[in-house]
């Protein structure tokens, strides 16, 4: 089955004076296409740009860009892996808990 990875901020910390976005709240969001689902959350902060991209520009996609640069690609796939893990164990589990009676 394949997994799909579904990448999303929750919100954005902002400058008031200029929009300038020094935090991102993010999501992310794996599912297998069954009944079976995973996710993780985090946030990352980024340092003022020289050239601003004003607040109402920005999309979802932009900033989930930055997110992923500021990461890097390591970090990014550690966390898909970790989501993939998780639902890897959900439809196979290795370990169980109660009693034979």
């Amino acid at each position: 089955m394949t997994t799909t990875f579904t990448w999303a901020i929750a919100n954005l910390e902002r400058e008031t004076a200029d929009g300038f976005v020094y935090t991102a709240h993010y999501t992310v969001n794996a599912t297998d296409g069954e009944a079976y689902s995973a996710g993780a959350y985090g946030s990352v902060g980024f340092e003022r740009p020289d050239n601003l991209i004003p607040f109402d520009d920005l999309t979802q996609d932009m900033v989930v860009g930055w997110v992923k640069d500021k990461l890097g690609e390591e970090q990014v796939t550690k966390i898909e892996e970790a989501l993939q893990a998780q639902l890897d164990e959900k439809r196979a589990p290795t370990k169980q808990s109660g009693v034979p009676w």
